[in-house]
């Protein structure tokens, strides 16, 4: 995978979460959450299942209405961005795909439904080392392969914030190593990257911060070194840190 064109780090916006709040009737599937991610770094969101992880990343993005709260990219709202694509690349999941097209023309919809050029889709695709496949139907795709289109979808308009949920989830390790080197590479840009992850043994190797979550409240926001400097994984602080998760509502089914 290769990273692509530099961004000057005073023209990127950082992810700002204030009070932010979702409840489900009497569940409450984020808890008040207050954190800030800044550009030039990759950080890791990470919590155990039904933590609140992918809520917060939904409301973050506009898919969900807090209930309280806000999240913010560069101070706007998702929805008050005005070139959504090119400020912010976003993978949830490796779905949504037509089956019958070619990777290549699901990034040619994609490209032309956003006024970007056509000649994006040949840089995402060569970024996330999909360009052999390109032409093959999504249908016989792997899930590692769709994991890669959906993160060349995120890349098609260069964008300056990065939000990835579970990014790494079906690759083999040589695109693991490939997606790290990535990850790194925007970072060093100045770019704002944002990944949640259950593979921490990787997550050690990528991050420079890491925001914890456990029954939708935070439980850690500061640097990876806060955490390992003493010799502690970040496997056995993940434990530590998560073990308490009972909340108001926690009983009830998870939401991510």
């Amino acid at each position: 995978m290769n990273a692509p064109s530099t961004v000057p780090p005073s023209t990127v916006p950082n992810i700002t979460v204030r009070g932010l709040t979702k409840r489900y009737g009497p569940v409450t599937a984020v808890d008040a959450l207050t954190f800030d991610v800044a550009p030039g770094l990759v950080t890791a969101f990470l919590g155990p299942n039904g933590a609140g992880k992918t809520t917060t990343l939904r409301m973050l993005l506009g898919l969900v209405a807090p209930t309280e709260g806000e999240a913010l990219i560069g101070g706007r709202r998702y929805a008050d961005l005005a070139s959504p694509r090119r400020t912010v690349g976003a993978v949830l999941e490796a779905t949504g795909f037509h089956p019958g097209r070619t990777g290549r023309d699901h990034l040619r919809v994609i490209a032309s439904g956003s006024g970007l050029e056509a000649k994006a889709v040949t840089g995402a695709l060569d970024r996330v080392g999909l360009t052999a496949a390109a032409d093959r139907r999504v249908r016989g795709y792997s899930l590692g392969m769709r994991q890669r289109l959906g993160l060349a979808a995120a890349l098609l308009g260069d964008p300056q914030v990065l939000v990835l949920d579970e990014p790494a989830n079906g690759l083999d390790p040589a695109g693991i190593a490939e997606l790290r080197d990535l990850l790194r590479g925007l970072a060093a840009e100045g770019r704002t990257v944002l990944m949640s992850s259950h593979v921490l043994s990787e997550v050690a190797q990528t991050v420079d911060r890491v925001i914890m979550i456990a029954g939708g409240r935070l439980r850690h926001d500061g640097p990876l070194t806060d955490l390992t400097a003493q010799g502690e994984t970040l496997e056995a602080a993940f434990l530590r840190l998560t073990a308490t998760t009972a909340v108001p509502g926690a009983a009830a089914p998870a939401r991510g």
